[in-house]
Formats: C-alpha cells, sequence, structure tokens
C-alpha cells in the first residue's frame, strides 16, 4: 500500500512594498542616482562648509580681481577683494534655504487650493480656478520685485514672493489628481461608513495623489532656486546674506576681466538646478507604474 504524501500548504507570496519598489526604480536610474549623489554634496558643502571655513564673505581677503588658484585664494577675488571659494559656500546656505523654504511654501499652498477644488466641485471650484488663473497670468518676477521692494529685502520677503507666485501649477495638478480620485469606490466606501471631508482630503485621497505631487514638488526647489538666484542679480537679495545670485549680480560688470566670480557661483547655480531635475524625472520614472515597466 503506498502512503499518502502530505500535500505542501501553500505559502501565501508577500506583495512587495510599493515605497521599497519604487525605492528599487530609482536605484536603477543612473542619471538619478547621479543626481542625489551631486545634490548631496552641494548641500553638504553649504551646510558645513562654513563651519569647517569660518571666515566673513564680504571681508576683502586678497588684492581685487586676483584669478584663480593663487596662493591667497583658490577660487580667486571679485573686483572688490572678497574671496570668491567663501563666498560661495557661505552663499549656497542662503540659496538652498530660500530655495527649498520657497519650494515648500508653494506646494502647501497648490495643494490646499487643488484639494478643496477638485474635492468640492462645483461654485468652489470656479471660485479657487479664478484665484489660480489671476495668479498664473501675473507676471512672477514683477509681482516678486513689487513684494520685496514693499517689505525690504530679506530672506524672509524674498521665499515669501517666491511662494505667493509659483503655487498655481502645483494647484492644478492637485486638482486633477482629486477630481480623478473623489468618486473612486475606496472613497465612497469611505462616505458610507461616516468620514468627514477632512479625513477623505487629506488621510484618503492625498495619499494616492501624492506620486505626481512629490515630483512637482521636487521640480519646484530648482524653479524656486532659478528665481531666487535672479531676484538677487537684480540687487533685490537680502543685502546682509551671500548667496550665488548676489555673486553674479554685483560683479557682472566685470566679467571680462573677472569671469572667475561670475562663472564658479554660475556653475554653483547649474549643477543644483541639474541635480534637482535629474532627482526629479527618476523619481517620475519610480513613483509612475506606467513608466516601471519600460
Amino acid at each position: 500500500m503506498s502512503a499518502i504524501l502530505p500535500v505542501a500548504a501553500a505559502v501565501p507570496v508577500k506583495a512587495p512594498s510599493p515605497f521599497l519598489e519604487a525605492l528599487r526604480m530609482f536605484a536603477r536610474n543612473p542619471s538619478a542616482v547621479a543626481g542625489l549623489a551631486m545634490l548631496t554634496a552641494i548641500v553638504l558643502l553649504s551646510v558645513f562648509g562654513p563651519m569647517l571655513y569660518v571666515a566673513d564673505p564680504f571681508e576683502i581677503r586678497a588684492a581685487p580681481l586676483t584669478p584663480p588658484f593663487d596662493a591667497e585664494s583658490w577660487f580667486g577675488t571679485d573686483y572688490l577683494g572678497r574671496d570668491v571659494m567663501t563666498a560661495l559656500l557661505y552663499g549656497g546656505r542662503a540659496t538652498l534655504l530660500v530655495g527649498a523654504t520657497a519650494a515648500l511654501l508653494s506646494v502647501l499652498i497648490g495643494i490646499t487650493v487643488g484639494a478643496f477644488a477638485g474635492y468640492y466641485g462645483g461654485k468652489v471650484d470656479g471660485a479657487l480656478m479664478r484665484v489660480t488663473e489671476f495668479f498664473q497670468v501675473l507676471p512672477a518676477l514683477l509681482f516678486a520685485m513689487v513684494v520685496v521692494t514693499l517689505f525690504s529685502p530679506s530672506l524672509v520677503t524674498v521665499t515669501l514672493s517666491i511662494g505667493l507666485v509659483s503655487w498655481p501649477g502645483t494647484a492644478r495638478l492637485a486638482r486633477g489628481e482629486f477630481m480623478r480620485y473623489r468618486d473612486m469606490e475606496f472613497v465612497r466606501a469611505e462616505r458610507s461608513i461616516g468620514a468627514g471631508h477632512a479625513r477623505i482630503i487629506w488621510k484618503v485621497i492625498l495619499p494616492n495623489a501624492f506620486a505626481p505631487l512629490i515630483v512637482s514638488a521636487t521640480l519646484a526647489v530648482g524653479s524656486a532656486i532659478l528665481f531666487e538666484a535672479g531676484l538677487s542679480f537684480l540687487g533685490l537679495g537680502d543685502p546682509n546674506q551671500m548667496s550665488w545670485g548676489m555673486m553674479i549680480g554685483s560683479s557682472r560688470q566685470y566679467v571680462l576681466s573677472c569671469w572667475w566670480a561670475v562663472a564658479f557661483p554660475g556653475a554653483a547655480i547649474f549643477l543644483t538646478v541639474l541635480a534637482v531635475s535629474l532627482i526629479g524625472d527618476g523619481l517620475n520614472d519610480a513613483l509612475n507604474p506606467k513608466l516601471r515597466e519600460r
């Protein structure tokens, strides 16, 4: 009589975590990893560089127009004799701080406006979209210049002015996502059990719509950095805080005789925005299920 072999119980296969899957896809993207490494190096130099190299970026350190790779100044000096390397290290703090904070402010405003417009629809949507259109057609640079001029140039006013003119794109994106999710079955299920509007908006729909909003927030950082550099270039930045835009603006008249005072901060802005853009593209590929299959 043949022995009856026991049937092995089926072991349930655990589905991979969406976060781990997105992280794996991001790590497989060489350009995204390179952008992350580049941005990490820039942030570390800007944060810890001034701690290790304590100096005044406005102090005259050597003879004016000293070329790079000199014994007294590795990156040379500007037309006043200020050390370019010191200004780069300290200027990165202000530029990155304003860029990140202004981008966060614009994303918060955009998500809030877009969430209410897309979820409630009707008159609420119409009113909020008219406000969004007003800010969208408003000359952003001119409005920011007026705000900074009225309330005196400082890091706070520059950050607020950039955040107040940069949110319409995020608002439209959030509105589209909320309009797409508001009538889905899992949202209806939450309504059927008595969930309030606040819970449905912030704890049910928003986590599902977070992927494109994260990509938008990442790209907003690069736009805010360029915006801050433009204001500082025009002399509307904080005069007491060195920034990369201020370095370019103050030396623009001496670009032929002192090219390094413009080239080095320009390269810093370029590399930072490039790194942020590469990270944004990598996040878009990693968080978009349709792009994972390519």
